[in-house]
């Protein structure tokens, strides 16, 4: 078993595509001091349909030499490691996923097809089943912005609301904490919840530059949005959605539309500060 504080940045590999977010998975792997583990899934089937069997294999080997020059020129001092592993994509990244810190694939431009998305598409199935956190990285490069952290006020929110402070101390940057609430909610209580919540994580984590505000609308919408502006939108897989199965309508929303990188928190220990 990966020791915790041994367990790597994973990588889906599947095409060429796949290769400009690699620098960013590097970048996050140096950030957190991570090793960065590469993995591309082989599927013999391509292999079998090419002209020369032994090519579909030197092309992954290629690729997967490629993947870990660009992340070498991340950080010379990187530790990087890569394998081809035989088998189909999706079920070979969710086992791996089990000792992983973070699991970083990319959205298969699902961010730029409108409602057409299929609940099947690859990236939505390591977001709603993988044992980490699943950062979904965008063909575009984001805007230097602040960490965006939907919070609903649910458990497993408390879960996002602290990797985010994490992630934003480690990014040097700042944090914008967003809670959406319905027309016919309460903003004064829900905005006073929020502060106290976001004011027990900050102890932790003093240095971090962090905003809290409460906006009136529907929560996919605002947070879509608010992400057009974020460097990356970090969110509970389901929050107060109990009903909705593993991926709830913000997450889904975020993970279709949202034009930055997106982080949907999972695997993690339940967390929730005191008094919330």
């Amino acid at each position: 078993m990966t020791a915790a504080t041994e367990r790597p940045v994973l990588v889906g590999l599947g095409s060429d595509r796949n290769l400009a977010m690699v620098r960013l998975a590097a970048q996050e792997a140096v950030t957190h001091g991570r090793p960065l583990h590469l993995v591309h899934a082989f599927d013999w089937r391509t292999a079998f349909e090419a002209e020369s069997v032994a090519a579909p294999r030197d092309e992954a080997e290629d690729l997967l030499a490629r993947a870990n020059d660009l992340a070498r020129d991340v950080e010379p001092e990187l530790t990087v490691t890569g394998e081809i592993v035989e088998g189909p994509r999706i079920p070979i990244l969710l086992r791996r996923s089990q000792q992983a810190f973070l699991l970083v694939v990319g959205d298969g431009g699902m961010g730029t097809c409108g409602d057409c998305v299929p609940s099947e598409a690859p990236a939505v199935q390591f977001a709603a089943q993988a044992s980490c956190p699943v950062l979904v990285t965008r063909r575009e490069p984001p805007p230097q912005g602040p960490v965006l952290i939907g919070v609903d006020g649910s458990p497993s929110s408390y879960q996002a609301l602290e990797w985010a402070f994490e992630c934003t101390k480690r990014r040097g940057s700042r944090l914008l904490a967003l809670r959406v609430v319905e027309p016919d909610e309460e903003d004064e209580e829900i905005s006073r919840q929020l502060v106290e919540a976001v004011d027990r994580y900050a102890g932790r984590h003093r240095e971090v530059p962090v905003e809290c505000h409460t906006v009136r609308g529907a929560p996919e919408t605002v947070l879509v949005e608010e992400s057009r502006r974020a460097q990356a939108t970090v969110v509970a897989p389901r929050g107060d959605e109990p009903g909705r199965g593993m991926l709830g309508a913000v997450a889904q929303a975020l993970l279709y539309h949202a034009p930055s990188p997106v982080i949907i928190v999972r695997g993690m220990t339940d967390t929730a500060p005191q008094g919330a």
